[in-house]
């Protein structure tokens, strides 16, 4: 069982968080630069943490040194996921 998850990064943020969706995207923030891969795996943590996975569970798909951002993470469903971050708006996109 794995669920697919499109993010938008905001990497060198006061903190690292989820800060809610924007648009069909999930909106993370993280304290890390975007170096090397710093911010991209900053943001696999942040995500594992709030889904309460472990962060080998999460990987990137599509966008390693992009904002945009198209994770899978394993073990976990879409009722799994819409529980621990909500829903996206389905005015937006």
């Amino acid at each position: 069982m794995s669920v697919q998850l499109a993010v938008v990064v905001t990497p060198k943020s006061g903190r690292d968080e989820v800060s809610g969706w924007k648009g069909s995207e999930l909106h993370v923030r993280v304290t890390a630069a975007p170096e090397g891969g710093k911010a991209t795996a900053a943001v696999c943590k942040v995500i594992a943490k709030a889904l309460g996975v472990p962060k080998s569970s999460v990987r990137v798909l599509r966008g390693e040194v992009s904002r945009h951002k198209l994770l899978e993470i394993e073990g976990v469903g879409q009722a799994d996921l819409s529980a621990a971050l909500g829903e996206p708006d389905p005015g937006l996109f």
